[in-house]
């Protein structure tokens, strides 16, 4: 396609870029009125509602939300959940987009489904995947550090084959256990792309001069924005972008209401035939984060989460009768609702040398009254302990949660002498080896109200044992560079994201393969940088952990993954790297009464339900006989 002429390419770019005409009566009849079974590919995904004691529904009406940005209609992307590979609500690994998965040692095949198509009709195909891999992931202009790292096996890339346009595979030396789990993450790494869409602007095809030309038309500084601006599957802002997600785009940023409207091409049915979603438009509203509760609820949402804490339940209760909506109470599985990280890379040479003293953060950790945290931010609720996996994992062992976490300001004020701090000054806090009080700053981003109302009460604790906390809120983005440079003692911060694993999920939050983790930052951007900055793992325990991660990578056994696994959160338990509090806070998840196959209860994490994901918001429908009761009343 180089030798397209300029004037044909601007003819079809202004069909791609120009504003979509509105969703009217004539294009929705016609969606309509088109047999679903010349909609759907072949097979769909027929869902499993009797197994999960849903009911199937009615297609038809508006879900109405409320975001505090624009940008937040993203999430929809991740609540959506439509991936190659999904969890299920088990957390079971199924094919979701694709019909099916072949594996073999290091040899995944790929099998689409017959007649699938984007939401605006066009095939979806090996060729979309193709694009991504050649075009996308290894062009240095689009990706400058080359395809994401769950690609690489050894730091080498896969070999890349399409027999045919249903299907691809990719094959390493041995087998990649982080491909498939990659796919499903609440990020969708998306590896394919609308290439019927995006050749229009890339080089490759159209030219450099003709793509040049057509950024430049848009205001643009070169290609890459132009691509990037219609590469825009996960922001879900742009309704020039296709998506093969449940809902599609209809609103155009900037906006203060944004439109989803159903996807007439979407792959999944229920038992009976019928093509999901049953809702037929999600309507969110941009409003302040001070007013969510309040207008919650007023009832002007059917459906919220995202924004609401634990604290907001009494007030959310109290709407429920007038307005008709239920309060459901969905356990957070998250590793702790308040963390400690000692920064173990830090640039003070005398913090570094305490950071890194296990006797001193076990001190810290018995100095902490979590019972008193417990019932002030958790009504009392909640589980006492470290930053651990919870009890749902099929991973849990209970010492995970226990061990060097019990409240015992005693054994703590004995460590910290025997770690010869036991002179003080005139206000009783301790003196540091070389003589500076020991006053330690603790970082927070502010973001979550409950770490900082517990950062006061553990100052209280810490204080008795002779040691100051100083508490010092930054903006996210400077506590990260803060945090890669050194510059941190401490940071306090939400625990252990992956609270739910099994044994096929990786275990990188744990070791200093994690990327921007608080604890040993200069030791994780030395390993994402492959060795070119930050500084490399020193400490045998910390390099045991990054031993196993590796290990964990370098196998496909699920009993090898689920040894590993424990072995990792005992190294945290006995080690106390990141102290933690208190876990086991609830979520409040407002549904309308007559909004049908809301689960009562269920877990709620970023990583894996992918907030309310896992539980496919698809199959939710409105009972219109119970809002004809509603209303009556």
């Amino acid at each position: 396609m180089t030798d397209l002429s300029r004037r044909a390419l601007l003819a079809g770019l202004s069909a791609a870029l120009g504003p979509l005409p509105p969703l009217g009566p004539a294009r929705a009849a016609e969606e309509s009125e088109a047999p679903t079974a010349d909609r759907l590919p072949r097979p769909p995904l027929v869902v499993d509602l009797a197994g999960r004691d849903r009911r199937p529904g009615m297609p038809g009406g508006t879900v109405r939300m409320l975001i505090t940005r624009a940008r937040d209609v993203r999430y929809l992307s991740v609540c959506a959940y439509t991936r190659l590979v999904g969890y299920d609500a088990t957390l079971a690994l199924q094919p979701d987009l694709l019909e099916r998965v072949e594996s073999e040692g290091g040899r995944l095949s790929f099998h689409l489904r017959e007649g699938h198509r984007w939401s605006d009709g066009q095939p979806f195909t090996t060729e979309d995947f193709r694009y991504y891999w050649e075009d996308v992931a290894n062009n240095k202009e689009l990706s400058p550090g080359g395809p994401p790292d769950f690609f690489l096996v050894d730091g080498k890339p896969p070999t890349v084959e399409i027999p045919d346009a249903r299907t691809i595979r990719y094959i390493w030396d041995r087998p990649n256990p982080r491909f498939l789990p990659s796919l499903a993450a609440p990020r969708d790494p998306l590896i394919f792309r609308p290439a019927h869409i995006l050749k229009a602007v890339h080089p490759r095809y159209a030219g450099r001069e003709a793509a040049a030309a057509l950024a430049k038309a848009q205001s643009l500084r070169g290609w890459t924005a132009l691509h990037n601006r219609l590469d825009d599957m996960f922001e879900m802002q742009n309704p020039d972008t296709p998506t093969l997600q449940a809902w599609r785009p209809r609103t155009r940023a900037p906006a203060a209401r944004f439109v989803f409207e159903r996807n007439p091409y979407y792959h999944r049915v229920d038992p009976e035939g019928r093509q999901l979603p049953y809702i037929d438009r999600i309507v969110m509203d941009v409003a302040s984060q001070g007013l969510l509760v309040a207008k919650t609820n007023a009832g002007e949402a059917d459906l919220m989460f995202r924004g609401l804490s634990m604290a907001d339940i009494p007030n959310l209760k109290e709407g429920e009768r007038a307005h008709d909506y239920k309060t459901h109470l969905w356990p957070v599985a998250r590793g702790s609702e308040l963390a400690l990280y000692p920064n173990l890379t830090t640039a003070d040479p005398g913090w570094r040398a305490l950071n890194r003293e296990p006797r001193f953060r076990r001190a810290l950790s018995h100095a902490i009254d979590r019972h008193t945290l417990n019932n002030t931010l958790l009504f009392g609720l909640g589980s006492e302990g470290n930053d651990t996996i919870v009890p749902e994992s099929p991973l849990f062992v209970p010492e995970f949660r226990t061990l060097n976490a019990g409240y015992d300001p005693a054994e703590a004020n004995r460590l910290l002498d025997a770690l010869g701090l036991a002179r003080r000054d005139g206000s009783g806090t301790r003196l540091m080896a070389d003589g500076r009080p020991l006053e330690i700053v603790v970082e927070s981003d502010g973001e979550a109200s409950m770490v900082l109302d517990g950062l006061l009460l553990i100052t209280e604790f810490w204080r008795e044992v002779g040691i100051k906390l100083l508490v010092k809120p930054q903006e996210r983005t400077n506590l990260r560079r803060r945090s890669v440079a050194g510059m941190t003692v401490m940071v306090a911060a939400q625990g252990l994201d992956l609270a739910v694993p099994t044994a096929i999920m990786p275990p990188t939050e744990l070791s200093p393969a994690q990327p921007d983790h608080y604890s040993w930052p200069r030791w994780s951007i030395n390993v994402e940088s492959r060795g070119a900055s930050g500084e490399p793992c020193d400490v045998p325990a910390v390099q045991q952990l990054l031993a196993l991660n590796a290990q964990w990578a370098a196998t496909g056994d699920p009993e090898v993954q689920a040894r590993i696994w424990r072995e990792m959160l005992m190294n945290h338990a006995e080690n106390q790297w990141v102290i933690g509090t208190v876990a086991g806070a609830l979520q409040p998840v407002v549904a309308g009464n007559a909004l049908a196959n809301v689960p009562r209860r269920a877990l709620y994490s970023w990583d894996p339900t992918a907030l309310i994901g896992v539980q496919r918001p698809d199959e939710f429908f409105w009972d219109r006989a119970a809002k004809r009761t509603a209303s009556a009343r």
